[in-house]
């Protein structure tokens, strides 16, 4: 079974992402888990330890208590800091102007959220 965390904190954002993930992967077995904040993400990363996630996917801005880092960075930091998660897939979506300085900068991939409009983008990190 894939398992998927979805870190975001627009709620309409979040079911934007599983929609398309849902329908990209119909055909496979998938658990799909969802976060509103980089704190929260974190909690669910140390809670499922024992059956890490194979793809991440955050947003860069959420909550503003992580300045001079957007809450994503912080939250990719925790992602590398666990070694349980060392071959997760990590992919940043965000509306930053930044976001391919960010990824490169932890060796993540990356998705600008307005390519998020159709399915493409999502099946070259799903199908990967």
């Amino acid at each position: 079974m894939k398992k998927i965390l979805v870190v975001d904190d627009s709620p309409g954002w979040v079911r934007h992402h599983i929609l398309n993930i849902k329908y990209l992967l119909k055909e496979e077995n998938v658990e799909i888990i969802s976060a509103n904040s980089a704190r929260e993400g974190d909690k669910i990363l140390s809670l499922n330890i024992d059956s890490p996630f194979d793809i991440i996917f955050t947003d860069m801005q959420m909550e503003p208590d992580f300045l001079p880092l957007n809450a994503g960075e912080w939250f990719i930091k925790q992602v590398q800091f666990y070694p349980e998660y060392k071959n997760s897939k990590i992919v940043i979506i965000s509306a930053s102007p930044h976001i391919e300085k960010i990824a490169a900068k932890y060796g993540v991939d990356f998705i600008p959220k307005k390519l998020c409009r159709t399915t493409a983008p999502y099946e070259k990190i799903l199908k990967n």
